[in-house]
């Protein structure tokens, strides 16, 4: 049966683009979707739209693509703009880099480097898509499965609900069921435990109060901590090894349990663990990069495309990115969502895998034991500010005009 049998009380050609997932990725789709003249439908599974997490960084190509997206102004009034990035070492104190993100920086990259809240981000896509007046979200949607035909996409969710569409993005998360029917892999379990909180500035060491994107590294460890909303709260993160076998998961987490994997590392790095009265536990995982992911009708997006370890900071950039990428393909082929498609997916999967691999390697860097500990010391001692540019070009270099050249 077509599409247009399916669903025979719309008017063929007014079908939205279906996206799968209300999330930082799955808005950022339907403003970049919205901007090339599409109405949009997003699925939400969640009861009402929102973001869990804490705070992320966001380096100077996430401020390109909210320009390109049209909430430039908006991301920037809720973000903190740091002087540096700092990397100390958890048991002796030792400062091991230092990275300034001043006006410099700036220069280099056309964009600041700054943190935020998830929720603050979320929520200025969420107003875009809202001022928009083409995006339609339904929560408390879980999408099930996808069939295709000729015309476009049908989309079944777990009330049994339909939704017909144009085409289908899949930003529908970590656990995508968009990627678990086309793709179909498993989730490659990491074992490294993440614990997130967000602290008051007023319970919050001073001698910690620093305008910086601050890490610890330790064995099998590191914990981070910089200030949100305009330096009221402060945002702890820390990740160990876990000694159990893990499973891909959120939950909350336990205070005894974080304090007893940081045994060892210095008082100045461990109060930053006795903060926090409420703290969530992520189980992390990645997936082996993949050379496809359209299928049809129907492409992935962000974290579905291309879930990534956190320790290049770059998950939500990467989203961000991913829905930039797909507007202006479909910009450049003129609303042909098969050529758009592969031209989207061409200049994302290449620089998508080098984040995947490059965010495993640099948490082995965080985490140096013995040998490999003083090895990581030793990498940039001395190291000039314009050599930290150069080694991160090919990461915070990404514009607009470049987005399509791969």
């Amino acid at each position: 049966m077509s599409l247009r049998n399916r669903c025979p009380h719309a008017i063929w050609r007014h079908y939205p683009v279906i996206v799968a997932g209300g999330g930082i990725g799955g808005l950022a789709a339907a403003l970049a979707l919205t901007r090339r003249g599409f109405a949009v439908k997003v699925l939400e599974q969640a009861p009402e739209l929102g973001e869990i997490g804490a705070g992320i960084q966001l380096g100077p190509n996430a401020f390109a693509a909210f320009d390109a997206l049209g909430i430039g102004d908006k991301a920037r009034g809720r973000a903190v703009y740091t002087d540096e990035m700092v990397m100390h070492d958890a048991l002796d104190e030792t400062l091991v880099a230092r990275v300034p993100t001043g006006e410099a920086f700036r220069q280099r990259f056309g964009n600041p480097y700054a943190v935020i809240h998830r929720a603050d981000v979320h929520m200025s896509l969420l107003e875009g898509a809202e001022e928009s007046a083409r995006v339609e979200v339904l929560t408390g949607t879980t999408v099930q499965r996808v069939e295709q035909d000729d015309d476009g996409v049908t989309v079944y969710d777990a009330k049994g609900g339909r939704h017909c569409g144009v085409a289908l993005i899949g930003a529908d998360g970590v656990k995508s069921a968009v990627r678990r029917q086309y793709v179909g892999d498993e989730a490659r379990v990491s074992g490294h435990v993440v614990y997130r909180a967000v602290v008051d500035k007023n319970e919050f060491p001073v001698d910690l109060q620093w305008n910086a994107a601050s890490i610890w590294v330790g064995p099998n460890c590191h914990l981070v901590h910089y200030p949100l909303r305009g330096g009221e709260q402060y945002n702890v993160v820390v990740t160990f090894h876990s000694r159990e076998k893990e499973e891909w998961s959120v939950r909350e987490g336990s205070r005894e349990e974080v304090q007893s994997y940081f045994e060892g590392i210095c008082a100045r790095a461990r109060q930053l663990i006795d903060l926090p009265k409420d703290w969530k536990r992520w189980a992390t995982a990645d997936r082996e990069p993949i050379g496809q992911w359209t299928y049809g009708h129907a492409t992935l997006l962000g974290d579905a495309a291309h879930p990534t370890l956190q320790y290049l900071a770059q998950g939500a950039c990467m989203a961000l990115e991913d829905a930039v990428t797909l507007g202006e393909a479909l910009r450049v082929h003129d609303g042909d969502f098969a050529r758009a498609f592969a031209h989207y997916e061409r200049s994302r999967v290449a620089r998508t895998a080098r984040v995947v691999l490059s965010a495993r390697e640099m948490g082995r860097i965080f985490h140096a034991k013995g040998v490999e500990r003083l090895v990581r010391n030793d990498l940039w001692k001395g190291r000039a500010a314009q050599r930290f540019f150069d080694a991160v070009e090919w990461l915070y270099g990404w514009r607009v005009e470049n987005c399509l050249a791969a």
